[in-house]
């Protein structure tokens, strides 16, 4: 083994920089982690920041309101609002409309899901299903809902039924085309796996294709909320003699601009509070898919 020397001049090598294998070793460079871009920056609490487009909003509302630009007999000062809202709050006529919407929302949604539902997986599950199904599903739909209510008036008279009649079909139409676009959005290798493993057609339909098709129900079911509450506002118009909707019409024949406003401010947090519902249930029930939640 030869040796090398170096040359005259040059510092003698440390004999603890040499490694056993003879070679000098290279002194290794400090490696920095790599932080995203998003964690360098300056954080801002989520909630301040969705907070901050309403609170803005009331903010040029109460500015102009002051000022004169939006006069009382348009749109009630924000105060004005507020104070109204106290007062049927007070002597219970709100919570009491309140109680009756929710009822028929929530009557209606279980229906329409049912119906939804349930011929999505008849004609998703089945090609004898959707021959039968689909084709009268996609006509009606593209029918107005609002526009079956004189024909429910004439069916079911101007009690509850006609009410509940229009929540529910506002909500089954985007249920099925979700749930049913769902069940037929699962990849076919899934299906071929799950053959291959010796699952039943049951055992397919239970373990693959329903859990498969979950992430589309759970986006109809959220659509479906939103309608049944526009539904609701159509079907407190028939002969309503309780519910948010008659607290409206009550208001619109007395020009009182701020009881419009509270409940159409009572409308937008009960769909609100339903959404922020399904969103925690979608969650909960779709923990084994990992998303994109945004930078």
């Amino acid at each position: 083994m030869s040796i090398s020397h170096a040359p005259p001049g040059s510092p003698e090598p440390d004999i603890s920089d040499i490694p056993k294998g003879g070679e000098p070793s290279q002194a290794s460079p400090d490696l920095e982690p790599i932080v995203p871009a998003s964690t360098r920056r300056t954080r801002v609490p989520r909630w301040l920041r969705r907070t901050s487009g309403p609170v803005l909003l009331l903010a040029l509302w109460q500015l102009l309101s002051a000022t004169g630009a939006l006069t009382s007999d348009v749109l009630a000062s924000p105060g004005t609002i507020a104070r109204v809202g106290s007062d049927l709050i007070a002597d219970g006529s709100l919570p009491n409309a309140m109680g009756v919407s929710l009822q028929r929302v929530a009557v209606g949604l279980l229906l329409g899901t049912v119906v939804g539902t349930g011929l999505a997986l008849i004609s998703g599950l089945f090609r004898v299903g959707e021959d039968l199904v689909d084709a009268s599903v996609q006509m009606l739909r593209t029918v107005p809902f609002v526009g079956l209510i004189p024909l429910f008036i004439i069916w079911f008279g101007i009690g509850e039924a006609p009410k509940i009649a229009i929540i529910t079909l506002g909500v089954s139409f985007p249920l099925y085309l979700n749930v049913y676009a769902g069940i037929r959005g699962v990849d076919s290798q899934l299906i071929e796996a799950g053959e291959s493993l010796g699952l039943s057609r049951w055992g397919l339909v239970r373990h693959v294709v329903l859990p498969g098709a979950l992430p589309g129900a759970m986006t109809g079911l959220r659509y479906s909320l939103g309608i049944a509450w526009l539904a609701l506002v159509f079907a407190e118009q028939i002969n309503a003699d309780a519910g948010i909707g008659f607290l409206m019409v009550q208001a619109r024949d007395f020009l009182r601009t701020d009881v419009i406003v509270v409940c159409l401010i009572v409308y937008a947090f009960l769909g609100l509070l339903a959404d922020f519902i399904v969103r925690t249930l979608e969650r909960l029930l779709l923990q084994w898919r990992p998303t994109f939640t945004g930078r």
